[in-house]
């Protein structure tokens, strides 16, 4: 006879989900890092830097990473909310789905809009001209560093209060959260290198997932034999 789930109850997170989240945070740092290395201070010193080959190769590394990153912020996604179950306030997990939405189409939007400059803009084999180029650049970190970041904020923010209220994180991973959003708001489009707090954050989230996973199955009696 099978039982069902007491409602209220967090359902057990899929850990292959929590490793999908993982697998995220490791390539959207990655992306970001190579982003950083091709244009060194960002958008505002685009029009005193040359397009050379190396930098390019590095933003075409970076968006070839975006989408891939993309699919497992989904599944990464998913992991959060099988962790909280049926207990989820439906406000806070609106905000909370919603933002993860937006952040990932607005990261996808600035990887293609980018990639297209990249592409298109000039014949094969020669270098983009130097107009489309800083356009490409101003427009990726402006999607990408600007308002990605700012919906990684809601997002982070959103799923660090759900966990307090149902308490499902510890308070460090709590506080941890709300200072990511915090930093997010406010500091990465300005201070370089500061936005690789939200896959850090998101990092740490999907390991201690998967570890709550492993000792709920472990601590869970097995099952009568029929």
């Amino acid at each position: 006879m099978q039982t069902s789930t007491p409602p209220g109850q967090p359902l057990q997170t899929p850990r292959a989900a929590g490793v999908a989240g993982i697998v995220f945070a490791l390539l959207l740092a990655a992306a970001m890092v190579l982003i950083r290395l091709g244009v060194p201070q960002g958008a505002d010193a685009v029009t005193t830097q040359a397009p050379d080959p190396t930098r390019r190769s590095a933003v075409h590394a970076a968006l070839m990473l975006v989408p891939f990153a993309g699919i497992f912020f989904l599944w990464f996604i998913g992991a959060v909310r099988s962790h909280v179950g049926d207990a989820e306030d439906r406000f806070m997990a609106t905000v909370f789905l919603g933002s993860g939405l937006v952040f990932t189409a607005t990261m996808f939007g600035g990887a293609a809009a980018a990639a297209a400059v990249l592409d298109t803009a000039h014949p094969a084999g020669t270098s983009p001209s130097r107009p489309a180029w800083d356009f490409g650049q101003h427009l990726a970190y402006t999607l990408m560093i600007g308002y990605a970041m700012r919906m990684a904020a809601v997002f982070t923010c959103s799923a660090s209060v759900i966990g307090h209220r149902l308490g499902i994180m510890p308070r460090w991973l709590t506080v941890l959260g709300l200072l990511v959003t915090l930093v997010l708001l406010f500091v990465s489009p300005g201070v370089p290198w500061s936005e690789l707090v939200f896959p850090g954050w998101s990092l740490l989230l999907s390991v201690y997932i998967v570890a709550e996973s492993f000792r709920r199955s472990a601590a869970a009696p097995a099952a009568p034999a029929t």
